[in-house]
């Protein structure tokens, strides 16, 4: 488990491929205690890291994964936001995020609010009707509270120091992201399914 409350701005180091494909990451992160088995959430994915090193490490990733998530397009030097799992007595600083994705978003617009950027989104079906204004989302790994919801459509809004942190400040419109959706939502949506 994680709270979407990004450690690091990371990037991929390297891509292998094999029988899966092999994702190296290079981070800021003190790797020396991050054990082999270790969950790391890279932009919203929940990853096992099978290697490591000073200042980097590798993950295995299956064709299902690459198939559901956005980390079919990252390249050597696209960036990720890193998180580490939560453990016992962390600070809960944004909402419980499973790193399991459940769609992929698209960027509509991004405009100036003040000193935020205001970041509006489109959903796929059937995800768009478990988004609630001033619910939780979880955008490529970032904790983030619904501003507003139409249709397909939601908003949100970064602080300066989320454009600056994470990946988020540098989308523009057309850009595709990782979306999960609060798991409260998920829940109440499968008890609410009919037949």
């Amino acid at each position: 488990m994680f709270s979407g409350i990004i450690i690091d701005l990371g990037r991929v180091r390297a891509i292998k491929s094999g029988g899966d494909k092999h994702f190296e990451f290079a981070t800021a992160m003190d790797t020396s205690g991050l054990d082999i088995g270790a969950s790391v959430c890279c932009s919203g994915v929940c990853l096992t890291v099978t290697e490591k090193g000073e200042g980097w490490f590798g993950a295995d990733v299956s064709a299902e994964t690459l198939a559901k998530t956005t980390m079919s397009d990252w390249k050597e030097g696209t960036n990720v936001n890193l998180e580490r799992a939560l453990k016992m007595g962390d600070e809960m600083g944004g909402h419980i995020v499973s790193g399991h994705v459940d769609g992929i978003g698209e960027t509509v617009s991004v405009t100036e609010d003040g000193d935020s950027r205001r970041l509006t989104f489109e959903a796929p079906d059937p995800l768009h009707k478990m988004i609630a204004s001033k619910g939780s989302v979880t955008i490529d790994g970032v904790s983030l509270t619904v501003n507003e919801v139409e249709g397909r459509r939601f908003g949100v809004n970064i602080i300066p120091h989320t454009q600056q942190a994470t990946t988020l400040g540098a989308l523009s419109p057309g850009n595709v992201v990782n979306l999960e959706i609060d798991m409260l939502a998920r829940y109440v949506a499968r008890l609410l399914e009919k037949g």
